[in-house]
């Protein structure tokens, strides 16, 4: 039976055959009975019956291919995806840069296809919600002017106070880049399947109580910038408040209230 497959055009987007390890190409075998991670495997492995735990040869299975039409004849599944990706990647309108990505159409093609089926399509005004606007909408006039301001600071993108921050925006209480900004690098590829022996999960399992104590530094510094902060406008009440009443009394300088992150 062919069945569209599930991952997008690019090999490094499907996971690896469990016979081989080799990057899966189409048409490539799922495993209709083992689950609920897919079982794939590469036409070779499946041709020398590979199993593996509880995947038998006898297994029912499906044949994974986008080749086939979906919109149009000439049009098969596989260029259907392959064209909204190049979308995507080189933007609307952008029609040679995107005939050029998909190798397989001309950029009139491309555009009257994606015209018709993406754009103009009937389909589309009768399935999507239309957007109306309502007597309760409000839509703003015009853009909203970028105003600096001293609480918190918000200084012009090029002036040297901003420079000093160092990227560093107290609106938002962060800064533009994290503290130990990679972190999510060295899990983001981290899956956790059925077969994986005690050994690999008890690996992916420590490398995730790593990342949590690296989230935990990254708080706990946001706290201390964050009293920082908050100490600092204490401060600055409290020199305002001296100056008004001449002799600070009364002034307790404690903190502003503000709740830290």
């Amino acid at each position: 039976m062919d069945r569209l497959a599930s991952f997008g055009n690019d090999p490094f987007d499907k996971p690896p055959c469990r016979g081989c390890s080799s990057y899966l190409t189409e048409p490539y075998i799922k495993c209709a009975e083992c689950g609920p991670s897919p079982f794939l495997l590469c036409l070779q492995c499946f041709t020398k019956g590979f199993e593996y735990k509880k995947h038998e040869s006898d297994h029912k299975y499906e044949i994974m291919t986008s080749d086939f039409p979906v919109l149009e004849p000439g049009w098969t599944a596989q260029e259907e995806m392959a064209l909204l990706e190049a979308v995507m990647d080189c933007g609307f309108g952008n029609w040679q840069d995107v005939a050029y990505q998909m190798r397989t159409k001309t950029k009139e093609e491309c555009e009257s296809h994606y015209m018709k089926n993406f754009i103009n399509n009937p389909l589309f005004s009768s399935t999507l919600l239309s957007l109306r606007k309502t007597k309760d909408s409000r839509f703003a006039e015009g853009a909203i002017p970028f105003k600096p301001t001293d609480d918190p600071p918000r200084p012009t993108f090029d002036s040297v106070l901003s420079r000093d921050m160092a990227g560093y925006m107290p609106a938002r209480a962060d800064f533009m880049e994290e503290f130990d900004n990679y972190a999510e690098w060295d899990l983001k590829d981290i899956d956790f399947v059925d077969d994986d022996s005690d050994i690999l999960r008890a690996l992916k399992l420590s490398v995730v109580d790593i990342y949590h104590s690296r989230l935990k530094e990254r708080q706990r510094r946001k706290n201390h910038r964050e009293s920082f902060r908050c100490n600092l406008r204490a401060a600055g009440t409290f020199i305002q408040t001296s100056n008004i009443f001449g002799n600070g009394e009364n002034v307790s300088g404690e903190c502003c209230g503000c709740q830290t992150v």
